[in-house]
């Protein structure tokens, strides 16, 4: 669970929980327990798609993958630890008093987010849609739902224990939904440009199984376009925050042009 939790990564997820809740006048304080739980559904996620049964990938966050280190059964347990110790954090977590209908309401937006109709059911459509035809819409539907799930959960949620009024969760809800699949539409540009030494991680590797991305099915730079267009969604989306807004559009434009 350590190795591959702390081998370090960009922590999106977690900075996009303490943000959301600052943003909306609340404490970053309130948004802790949440930016750790997601870090580790996120990382449970990537121990599990690197196993030989999904991805079969050896290299993650430049070091080699938990079951490559410590065997496939080990890593199947660390991921599933790091799923139910993210649930665990949530409701025991000490620190501020967050009322009681926030902690609950988080919670139920992580664990939705999660499940099957969010990063499982993705993965299910990815699983299943290898070399076969995909549509436009359906690929977005898929991307939507296994990467963009999580990350509007960390907006949504840190806006949740922020005590956000409904106008700011709707704003941030259309944020979170533009910023979640731009970073898919990145990784895929990036998957099929750069190399396994920039990435830390297997470059390459959708083109080989025959997946679909936004990259096989728009081309490069239409996928480019297409992410330059949701970090403008996504700006005008906050662009009523005003100051408070300043870290959700950095890391929005982060997110968009990064390199790895």
């Amino acid at each position: 669970m350590r190795y591959s939790l702390f081998a370090g990564g960009k922590r999106v997820r977690p900075l996009l929980a303490l943000a959301a809740a600052e943003a909306v006048g609340g404490s970053v304080e309130d948004a802790v327990p949440l930016a750790c739980a997601v870090e580790m559904v996120h990382t449970y996620s990537l121990i599990h798609d690197d196993l030989p049964a999904m991805d079969n990938d050896d290299l993650r966050r430049g070091k080699p993958t938990c079951h490559k280190v410590f065997g496939e059964a080990m890593a199947i347990l660390a991921g599933d630890a790091l799923l139910t110790r993210a649930f665990h954090l949530m409701a025991e977590a000490p620190g501020p008093a967050v009322d009681v209908a926030r902690r609950l309401e988080a919670l139920r937006i992580l664990g939705e987010a999660a499940g099957t109709g969010g990063l499982i059911g993705g993965q299910v459509e990815d699983l299943e849609s290898e070399g076969r035809p995909v549509t436009a819409a359906a690929l977005e539907r898929l991307h939507r739902a296994k990467t963009g799930a999580l990350l509007g959960a960390c907006v949504r949620g840190g806006a949740v224990l922020g005590g956000a009024g409904d106008e700011d969760l709707r704003r941030l809800a259309r944020y979170a939904g533009a910023i979640g699949l731009a970073f898919q539409v990145v990784d895929d540009v990036l998957d099929a440009t750069e190399d396994a030494a920039q990435l830390g991680k297997t470059a390459g590797k959708d083109r080989a199984a025959g997946k679909a991305t936004y990259v096989s099915v728009h081309g490069i730079e239409s996928a480019r376009g297409l992410a330059r267009g949701l970090l403008a969604e996504a700006l005008e989306a906050v662009a009523a925050l005003g100051e408070r807004g300043l870290l959700l559009r950095e890391l929005a434009a982060q997110i968009v042009e990064r390199r790895r």
